[in-house]
C-alpha cells in the first residue's frame, strides 16, 4: 500500500524512538537531584553523637568477646 518508503520510514522510527528516549532520559541533569534526594532519605548522614555511640558499642562488644576468649583460654590451661 505505502511501498518500500513507508516501510523504511516505519523501521527508522521503530529503531530511533527507543534510542532517542534512552538518550534523553539518561542525561544526568534530569535525575541527579532526585538521586541525591533519595540517597539522603534512605541513608541520612550520621551525626557525631550517633557515630560515637556506635563506636563505643563496637568497642564494648570487642572487649566482651576478648574477655570471653581469655576466660576460655585460662580454663583450657587449667585443664591441662
Amino acid at each position: 500500500m505505502g511501498g518500500w518508503r513507508l516501510e523504511v520510514g516505519k523501521m527508522a522510527l521503530y529503531m530511533s524512538f527507543p534510542v532517542v528516549l534512552f538518550y534523553f532520559f539518561n542525561q544526568p541533569k534530569y535525575f541527579e537531584d532526585w538521586t541525591v534526594k533519595m540517597r539522603r532519605e534512605l541513608y541520612p548522614p550520621l551525626d557525631k553523637m550517633h557515630a560515637k555511640e556506635i563506636d563505643d558499642c563496637i568497642r564494648k562488644m570487642y572487649e566482651q568477646k576478648e574477655k570471653e576468649l581469655m576466660k576460655a583460654l585460662e580454663e583450657e590451661e587449667r585443664g591441662k
